[in-house]
């Protein structure tokens, strides 16, 4: 998924002819500390709260001012990845999205990232999950892939992470079938380490999935 479809009209961008009161005022509105800048439809960049209470004058247009705007955004054709790394690097709550003059298309929020990694981790799929342990060096995904499908079963999603300070790497799958004993047992017979597992009825499913909608919701206010 690209940018430019994670992007979104639902928090507005301030013009240059606005104040940092206008600013502030929007938002308190949205509950964001962060908003784009605007000049017609060019982008200026991130104003943030801080940014407004060190304004001279903060009723007075931010054009008519002295900004140091926070030149911070994604190009509409990076993947939605890149997206997710800015924002993290940055530590900002929005990201703006242009286009390839620099025109302002919108912005991504942190409920756009959280309902896609829902979409990526195939949270509304039922099913288990369970968490492996393993050296780096030993981390074969074809084998891990193969383990699982000799089970009669599919990979959902997978999601790798590790320690920069440690050799050792974590691996949560997510799998198609809450039926996960031979696939344990077999994992075990080559050798690979289960740190934890996580299977669902479908009364805990369906109200695992009634709490990540209402989260949806919320973010998406």
């Amino acid at each position: 998924m690209i940018s430019k479809q994670l992007c979104s009209s639902a928090i507005p961008a301030v013009k240059s002819s606005e104040s940092g009161s206008d600013a502030l005022y929007y938002m308190d509105e949205y509950k964001t500390s962060f908003l784009p800048v605007l000049s017609d439809q060019q982008y200026l960049g991130l104003i943030s709260e801080p940014d407004i209470f060190s304004l001279v004058d903060p009723d007075t247009p931010l054009c008519e001012q002295k900004v140091t705007y926070r030149m911070v955004y994604v190009n509409e054709n990076q993947h939605a990845f890149d997206a997710i790394k800015i924002m993290t690097t940055e530590k900002i709550t929005l990201l703006p999205v242009l286009d390839e003059k620099r025109n302002y298309l919108g912005c991504i929020t942190l409920g756009n990232l959280t309902e896609l990694f829902g979409k990526f981790s195939a949270f509304e799929s039922p099913g288990a999950v369970l968490i492996l342990e393993l050296n780096q060096n030993d981390y074969v995904l074809s084998q891990i892939a193969q383990i699982v499908e000799s089970q009669d079963a599919k990979i959902l999603s997978l999601y790798v992470s590790s320690d920069k300070d440690s050799t050792k790497m974590e691996i949560t799958i997510k799998v198609n079938t809450m039926e996960i004993q031979s696939l344990i047992k077999t994992l075990n017979r080559y050798n690979y380490i289960i740190k934890e597992t996580f299977t669902e009825n479908e009364d805990t499913y369906n109200d695992l999935l009634d709490r990540y909608n209402a989260l949806m919701n919320y973010l998406n206010i």
